[in-house]
């Protein structure tokens, strides 16, 4: 008897394990920022672009820049949290194809430059990045936007929701 009992809570604990959990909680995620790196001519491209400019810039490893305007307090968001930001994007011509106030997305379905700037600031920040077209649209052009073009986005991180 003992070892049907038991034999039914393995069998239990087994079944409840394999259940699939749709939760959204952020405590329950386990993705990480993705770690893909632009080819060495996208920067090379956006190097020039900064150097031309003299953009006091931070050089990502993953070919990216950054400027840190302010880091912000607090947790810095995972790939998993929603955020809410204001923004804009422009091209290297100084158009702005975007700009929105307030907007709230999951970290995870934004394009790659973002999924990697946005958590180096906490609530409160704001950062400038400079995305290689392998990290922002790529060869999909975009409304407002040219295939392969080298993207600069103002971005103030209001809150992690």
């Amino acid at each position: 008897m003992k070892w049907n009992g038991l034999l039914l809570l393995t069998l239990m604990l087994l079944a409840s394990s394999c259940q699939n959990d749709d939760s959204t909680d952020p405590a329950d995620c386990n993705l990480a920022i993705p770690t893909t790196k632009a080819p060495q001519s996208e920067v090379t491209a956006l190097k020039q672009y900064i150097d031309t400019n003299k953009i006091n810039a931070t050089a990502d490893e993953r070919g990216f820049y950054y400027t840190i305007h302010s880091p912000g307090t607090g947790a810095k968001p995972t790939l998993c949290s929603d955020v809410t930001v204001d923004y804009t994007g422009t091209l290297t011509n100084g158009s702005t194809f975007e700009t929105a106030s307030d907007v709230s997305f999951n970290l995870s379905r934004l394009i790659l430059g973002w999924q990697q700037g946005i958590p180096l600031i906490s609530p409160g920040g704001s950062i400038t990045l400079y995305l290689p077209p392998s990290l922002a649209y790529g060869p999909q052009a975009q409304q407002g936007i040219p295939a392969n073009s080298i993207l600069i986005f103002k971005i103030d991180l209001i809150s992690i929701d």
